[in-house]
């Protein structure tokens, strides 16, 4: 409880990403890795999301990955993507890519666990903790895997954070609950008479409140609106 308690207080201090990750350094030492990274991607905009990235790893690792790609191969983050259970790096987890496998080793991430986090405004963080020796064993795992979920969901929350305090301060989003219903039928594909008849009002209320939504999600047209709803989960 002490360690949660020294690591929340350090995670949410942090106000640069060299104090984050210092954090997230001190935590990965402190469970037995020298090595980590945490990647996250948040949901706007929609064609280039804000990312945050931030590791140890050797620059030499750093830009082999980069340059052959590994990103779309690396079966760490096919996983992440879609689950938020841990996973923790074997031959069979990498069975599909041998030379991603190779390489990593070869630059002395041999041995490694890795666990997602999502949140309820779509934003998506992966924490990965790695070493050059000694396999994760059973008992290990057992011993630490409370300790490895709250880290990863800690430096998830620390992240958002950060990643929030370096972007323009943005007035939260506040849609009534007619807005609501109006972008969800639009959502479902319907017009805006199609949309006046299931809600029993009149088009022109419904286009009244189309562009009142518009104007709060500053944004300029309805598919626009209905998709940075969706993303921010407002829908």
């Amino acid at each position: 409880m002490v360690w949660r308690e020294e690591q929340s207080e350090a995670l949410t201090n942090a106000t640069t990403e060299e104090t984050f990750f210092a954090a997230i350094a001190k935590a990965a030492r402190d469970l037995g890795f020298e090595y980590c990274a945490y990647g996250l991607r948040m949901p706007l905009p929609v064609s280039n999301p804000k990312m945050l990235l931030l590791s140890n790893y050797s620059t030499e690792w750093q830009q082999r990955y980069a340059s052959e790609n590994y990103l779309a191969v690396d079966p760490t983050v096919a996983h992440g993507i879609q689950s938020a259970m841990p996973v923790v790096w074997s031959p069979q987890l990498f069975a599909s890519c041998p030379d991603f496998w190779t390489d990593a080793s070869g630059h002395g991430l041999k041995h490694g666990w890795a666990q997602s986090s999502f949140d309820a405004k779509s934003n998506v963080g992966m924490l990965t903790l790695a070493r050059s020796q000694e396999e994760i064993t059973l008992t290990e795992l057992r011993e630490n895997s409370v300790q490895l979920s709250w880290l990863a969901q800690a430096v998830h929350e620390g992240g958002v954070r950060l990643a929030s305090m370096k972007r323009d301060a943005e007035p939260a989003i506040m849609l009534t609950a007619r807005e609501v219903e109006v972008l969800r039928w639009t959502a479902d594909g319907k017009t805006s008479g199609e949309v006046a008849q299931i809600m029993d009002i009149s088009e022109r209320t419904v286009n009244f409140h189309i562009t009142n939504s518009l104007v709060k999600l500053g944004v300029v047209n309805k598919t626009a609106g209905v998709v940075k709803a969706a993303m921010l989960r407002l829908l």
